[in-house]
């Protein structure tokens, strides 16, 4: 079972037990994160997209810990002005480790439900 979740602008494929950097959450080392954007699940029974969510199910995380990425060096430069502009940023993250998928069993059913071109080209008798 893996979702899709959002959180930062950006989206990250999840499994129970993944370790993730994402954009820095406001929460203390060892504390619990709810995610609730979660685009899609997917289990055995089938696939969950959602629209823009999936209604009912959560992703929740440990916090690993905070930290800074690598930093990341920016320079601008004008040929022939003698006109040049160095400057570093280090971004902050979080560090997450999933535990564990909520809500998908109530959720209802992730069989997916045939289209009416599929059930068009079925055979009649």
């Amino acid at each position: 079972m893996y979702a899709i979740i959002q959180t930062g602008g950006k989206q990250y494929r999840v499994e129970p037990n993944t370790v993730l950097s994402v954009e820095k959450i406001d929460a203390e080392q060892g504390a619990a994160v709810e995610i609730n954007e979660v685009l899609m699940v997917r289990t055995e029974n089938g696939l969950k997209v959602g629209a823009p969510y999936v209604e009912g199910v959560k992703v929740i995380a440990e916090v690993v810990k905070q930290t800074k990425a690598p930093k990341i060096i920016g320079f601008k430069y004008k040929p022939k002005k003698n006109e040049r502009k160095r400057w570093g940023h280090r971004q902050r993250i979080t560090v997450l480790r999933v535990k564990q998928i909520v809500g998908v069993a109530e959720s209802g059913s992730t069989q997916p439900t045939p289209s009416a071109s599929e059930s068009a080209d079925a055979p009649t008798e």
